[in-house]
């Protein structure tokens, strides 16, 4: 099934998961590189002749290893501060216009594991959060980006962000350790609480998550594209892996799911891990089908969803 074709037949109830590839497309790749910013980093913290991530280690590692690298006795800022730093400055493109809008006009809540804003800055979306559980700045998963408020997280257009925010610098998950505490907040909500809990299949407005992004992902068809999910990102793939879970436990709450790849994918082991999740590829026949224009036009009328 063509990318576009997808998306019109599934607008009317539908979640996009946008991984960093909206920022390496065109243009956009010379100037919200991560390339660039992790050598920045690194030579920042480890100095010129360390500021690649060698073979036999994750990015995830490699960031706990920037954070633990304190040049002398100096006291530094947190990488996570300079993290958002260095991204402040990041602009949307246009593939960041298009899917941003095409969102808004659909109704339907985005995704992102960036931590920047350009996709908010897109539509000038505006930060707001919702009701039920006290604010953390460490994990503010209810908050999100978008032109109104909601009551529910699936109920409209919003834009989360599921690895933290550039305006909250201690959300940001960078290395092992953050993701591996990310994964004990998640799994509080899902498996503890007794009938609050999600797994508990009772009302799935009631749990614990339902005010946060959680809420989204386990609860939404999800259209995943721009995100490598490589082994290293053991968050979102536990995720999956719990969303498939609680699918086989719940069959009636079972909602469908799409990874969009290039041909250089096919036949990998990563579609053979998210097939077996309940996954669908679907493959592009570049990353203009992903991220052009004609892909990405808006519905004539917008739609809303639950």
């Amino acid at each position: 099934m063509k990318l576009r074709s997808l998306l019109r037949k599934n607008r009317n109830d539908l979640a996009l998961l946008v991984g960093n590839g909206i920022n390496r497309y065109g243009t956009a790749g010379t100037t919200n590189s991560w390339d660039d910013l992790i050598r920045t980093l690194a030579r920042k913290r480890l100095g010129p002749s360390r500021a690649q991530p060698p073979g036999g280690i994750s990015l995830t590692e490699f960031y706990d290893l920037l954070e633990l690298a304190k040049p002398g006795r100096t006291p530094v800022a947190s990488l996570q501060r300079e993290f958002c730093d260095l991204i402040g400055h990041w602009q949307p493109h246009d593939q960041h216009r298009h899917v941003a809008l095409w969102a808004l006009a659909a109704g339907v809540p985005i995704l992102t594991t960036n931590f920047e804003s350009t996709l908010a800055a897109a539509v000038d979306g505006s930060l707001h959060r919702l009701d039920g559980m006290p604010f953390t700045d460490f994990y503010p998963w209810d908050c999100f980006y978008g032109l109104s408020a909601l009551a529910d997280p699936c109920a409209g257009f919003g834009i989360w962000h599921v690895n933290g925010m550039e305006r909250y610098h201690r959300s940001i998950r960078l290395g092992l350790t953050h993701y591996m505490g990310s994964v004990e907040k998640a799994r509080g909500w899902i498996h503890k609480g007794g009938a609050r809990r999600l797994s508990a299949g009772r009302d799935d407005r009631a749990w614990g998550g339902a005010t946060t992004w959680l809420q989204i992902l386990f609860h939404k068809p999800l259209l995943i594209f721009g995100l490598a999910l490589e082994e290293s990102e053991v968050f979102l793939r536990w995720l999956l892996i719990e969303r498939a879970r609680h699918f086989r436990k719940f069959p009636g709450r079972s909602r469908q799911a799409w990874y969009v790849h290039t041909p250089a994918e096919r036949g990998s082991g990563k579609l053979y891990f998210l097939r077996a999740i309940g996954i669908e590829p679907v493959e592009a026949a570049d990353f203009d089908e992903i991220y052009g224009a004609s892909t990405w036009e808006p519905p004539a009328t917008p739609t809303r969803s639950r």
